[in-house]
């Protein structure tokens, strides 16, 4: 029984399986599965005979699929691109990250004011 029940969540939720494994674009395929997951929504919600139900079902399914989508897509980005997430060591706020920062004089035009490049910044000095 287990390995029905995988085999046809396989066959209908997991890309590699289903048929539409055979379109290249991620956010085509997750697209098409929103599509479907619609349709079977208002399906459901006609059988039941009750809109309230098409709305709780229309939104169950939009999180559902959009959180598998996400882990999809964050799986795919970390196995094709790690470089992806590798961010900035240490602690800089947003202001040093650009090397300057923009001060305004005594007439209130601004000014642009180039920040020492060995100082981290950060608001704790």
């Amino acid at each position: 029984m287990r390995e029905f029940v995988v085999s046809s969540w396989n066959g209908v939720m997991n890309y590699h399986h289903n048929p539409l494994r055979h379109i290249p674009d991620l956010q085509t395929r997750h697209l098409i599965m929103q599509v479907l997951a619609w349709m079977w929504c208002i399906t459901f919600a006609i059988i039941v005979g009750s809109w309230s139900a098409f709305g709780i079902s229309a939104i169950a399914h939009v999180f559902l699929i959009g959180a598998i989508a996400v882990t999809v897509g964050t799986f795919e980005t970390a196995k094709r691109t790690p470089s992806a997430f590798e961010f900035i060591k240490g602690y800089h706020s947003y202001g040093r990250g650009r090397t300057y920062t923009i001060y305004h004089d005594k007439e209130g035009m601004p000014k642009k004011v180039y920040l020492d490049p060995n100082d981290p910044g950060g608001e704790h000095e």
